[in-house]
């Protein structure tokens, strides 16, 4: 690691491991072909599909490929609900299909989600898979502590040299917790005093410092001074943060920005850049939305105005909030999500691709409002605001936003009856609502995805809803901590192009990944002469392993893997592929 953990902090991780590692979920793991030959000529496409570790509630789905530049700027859907920039879209997706642990089939007719056929070519499918059938397992009982789940908890899944950790850290501005610990332990919980100068309090998300996991980042705010901004501190396990004066523009501080009281999502990261934005949703009656971009070191960078988005004066007028967040901010990829509670509205931003354009459009990949139902407000028959976005006096409300690897977007639902989250695929597709085994209508308030590849791979919620509904909740019922779902999803390619039968190769060879540079996936294929056993890993330039995508028998002939980078820094790797009589190295450059 390029820097270590305070000596203290680093004690008690040992310590914790040596005396209990008892949370050992089983993974839920999805396998299919790569890639499917489809003839689109109107007779159904079956392929297999292996389910292993959970049963699993599985939706298929099937977007465009290589097309995103060309599509553009999009609305579509009742009310113009969804708006779509440069991103592949959703052709289509299934409902949701239950089936338990071995083998089950998808099928598909070849039809778009209107019932037209889809004509012939190359497309990108997708299946998203979470544990709908199993109960709850405890990942720890003592996290989040005296806070919201989502808006103020975070996986830090990778090292600070970006490799996966083999037990991730979930934390907050002030605690964190190794997974893998005794989830009944509070020993194991390690806190930190954060002690700001008057009048100053914390807001929603805070963020470890990807190189050095001594330091956290905090969105901070100053009600009766109406300002926001961003410090750095030291985290000091069992003792008082120290808050870094040195760093910001001014006294620890980074640029200050003016709020109006409402609030904010908190502050997230990409490495190269912070971000943090300001909603007032409660007391602001003027348009007040913006979005912050800073450099690493608290200087700001740009403010983008988000309130053609996020507030709306007609809705004002007919008795809604004219402000209606965001809350909610989530970072993957370098893409950041926003929602609120608040409101119906959420959506995926790309901030660096608007620094490289300077086009206000570029800021936005997609965005999904009223009109399909999905986290929909006010859209009942019944409702007093017909259609209004802006009104915190209805549900779902929204606590939280969560993407996987892929871009599918989880935002847990609440006061929709007893269901637990609203789904929206990775170009903002409404998918629909689905719920956990055994659940109420009782109050949610978040889901995280961790896909990094180690023993804790899955989805992680809260069980609130076993206290009962928001306003009649039973604090001896309401069952505390963080609990771990099956989840996992994969991707491939369904495509006409005609595959032509091969011989067994003459000889072992190893072909030049594609493609290469990449993000976040691309494809090894090889070719065995003989079968057996063959391994493919992957290698850091350092020479250390940090993935294995395949370990087993193999027979004779072509193969491609496909490897997600998702979870992996940018930078050179290398993939050996190995039999028993023969081995390559070939290297690949990922981007991000």
């Amino acid at each position: 690691m390029k820097k270590i953990f305070a000596l203290l902090l680093i004690s008690v991780f040992v310590s914790s491991f040596a005396f209990a590692a008892d949370f050992a979920p089983t993974l839920m793991k999805l396998n299919a072909a790569a890639t499917i030959q489809y003839d689109f000529n109107g007779s159904n496409l079956s392929f297999p599909v292996t389910v292993e570790g959970q049963p699993a509630g599985i939706i298929f789905s099937v977007f465009t490929r290589g097309k995103a530049d060309e599509i553009g700027i999009v609305h579509n859907g009742h009310l113009g609900w969804h708006w779509v920039n440069k991103v592949d879209t959703c052709i289509y997706y299934s409902p949701l299909k239950s089936v338990g642990i071995g083998q089950t089939s998808v099928t598909w007719d070849g039809k778009d989600q209107d019932g037209g056929a889809v004509p012939p070519g190359e497309y990108t499918y997708y299946l998203w898979a979470f544990d709908n059938q199993g109960v709850k397992q405890q990942m720890t009982q003592f996290m989040p502590s005296g806070g919201w789940f989502d808006c103020q908890t975070e996986i830090q899944a990778v090292d600070e040299d970006g490799l996966p950790l083999s037990q991730p850290i979930w934390y907050n501005s002030n605690q964190r917790w190794v997974i893998g610990g005794d989830p009944f332990d509070e020993s194991l919980k390690i806190t930190t005093s954060i002690n700001l100068a008057e009048g100053w309090a914390i807001r929603y998300d805070s963020k470890m410092d990807p190189t050095d996991f001594n330091y956290q980042y905090i969105s901070v705010g100053n009600s009766t001074a109406k300002q926001g901004s961003i410090q750095k501190i030291k985290f000091v396990p069992g003792g008082d943060a120290e808050i870094q004066s040195n760093w910001g523009e001014e006294s620890g501080y980074a640029t200050m920005f003016s709020t109006n009281g409402g609030g904010s999502p908190g502050v997230t990261l990409d490495g190269t850049y912070l971000y943090t934005g300001d909603e007032n949703h409660v007391a602001n009656t003027e348009p007040d939305s913006q979005f912050y971009i800073y450099d690493m070191d608290g200087y700001m960078l740009l403010e983008v105005d988000l309130t053609p988005w996020w507030s709306n004066p007609d809705e004002y007028a007919k008795g809604g909030q004219m402000n209606g967040g965001p809350n909610n901010f989530a970072e993957k990829n370098g893409y950041i999500f926003l929602n609120c509670h608040c409101n119906c509205l959420n959506q995926m931003v790309d901030p660096k691709r608007f620094l490289e354009t300077d086009e206000y459009d570029d800021f936005f990949v997609w965005s999904n409002s009223n009109g399909d139902y999905t986290l929909d407000h006010n859209f009942e028959e019944t409702a007093q605001l017909p259609w209004v976005c802006n009104d915190y006096n209805v549900g779902p409300y929204k606590y939280s936003i969560a993407p996987d690897k892929y871009y599918f977007t989880a935002c847990n639902a609440y006061d929709v009856g007893a269901l637990s989250f609203g789904l929206l695929a990775p170009d903002g597709t409404g998918l629909g609502y689905y719920a956990f085994a055994g659940e109420t209508a009782g109050q949610k308030k978040g889901t995280l995805f961790l896909q990094s590849g180690t023993p804790f791979d899955g989805l992680y919620c809260d069980n609130e809803q076993t206290g009962g509904p928001h306003y009649e909740r039973c604090a001896d019922k309401n069952e505390p901590g963080i609990f771990f779902l099956g989840h996992d999803s994969i991707t491939g390619i369904i495509t006409n192009a005609v595959s032509v039968e091969e011989a067994a190769p003459a000889a072992f060879s190893v072909a030049q990944n594609s493609p290469n540079p990449f993000n976040p996936t691309t494809t090894i294929s090889f070719s065995l002469a003989d079968a057996g056993n063959v391994s493919v890993d992957v290698f850091n330039v350092a020479g250390q392993k940090v993935d294995t995508l395949a370990n087993g028998f193999m027979t004779a002939g072509s193969h491609s893997i496909v490897w997600d980078a998702s979870s992996f820094s940018a930078g050179v790797y290398f993939y050996t592929v190995k039999t028993a009589g023969a081995s390559k190295t070939m290297k690949m450059t990922l981007l991000k």
